[in-house]
């Protein structure tokens, strides 16, 4: 059963969610959302002298015009997430030891989540876009949490190389704003994203 409250901001038919995530499809599950999956091919480089949220925002606009192509009718919604410590972006860890190199450099210490959104009425390619931040500090964690918490995989496809929703929730002291920006798809930007998509006052 949807809860209405994201539902009745969707106004063209279908929703497509423009990326392969699994944690944002369990929270367009979770309310109580029909959706389309159409994963991008989009390339998920940095331009030079790019900020983290221009880099974000760009990147889910690339996502969602991508997919937007492809419909007549519909609302595309693209995301990206980064984390970012000392000013420097990470994402997805390329390898194991990529993993652990940024677990190390958060351990201890506060970091940023950044989530770029865009959303696109296919119809006539009107796009609003938008980022959440969200603040989250990871407890200290010794070199033999790190490495069997990279052995067990969990790290490989989440940026910053862990999972809060999972079994990253055991590292993870205090978060300091949308938890779901955390997960992927910080909910509340999304609802103030569609209604401006609508021409309602934000």
């Amino acid at each position: 059963m949807s809860c209405g409250l994201i539902a009745d901001l969707i106004g063209e038919l279908p929703l497509i969610l423009a990326s392969s995530s699994p944690r944002r499809r369990r929270i367009l599950k979770g309310l109580g959302l029909e959706f389309v999956i159409e994963p991008p091919g989009t390339d998920e480089n940095t331009e030079d002298g790019e900020t983290p949220e221009d880099h974000v925002v760009r990147l889910a606009g690339m996502k969602a015009a991508e997919i937007a192509r492809r419909y007549a009718e519909g609302t595309v919604l693209g995301a990206d997430t980064i984390v970012i410590i000392d000013g420097a972006m990470l994402g997805k860890p390329s390898d194991p030891p990529d993993a652990v190199r940024m677990l190390k450099a958060i351990s201890g210490r506060w970091h940023e989540v950044l989530t770029g959104l865009a959303v696109i009425r296919c119809s006539d390619g009107v796009t609003v876009r938008g980022f959440e931040r969200t603040k989250v500090l990871v407890r200290e964690l010794s070199d033999s949490e790190i490495d069997g918490y990279v052995a067990g995989g969990e790290p490989m496809d989440k940026a910053g190389s862990y999972a809060i929703q999972e079994c990253g929730a055991a590292v993870v002291s205090r978060v300091d704003g949308c938890f779901y920006n955390v997960v992927g798809l910080p909910v509340v930007r999304l609802s103030l994203l569609l209604k401006e998509l609508r021409g309602e006052a934000r």
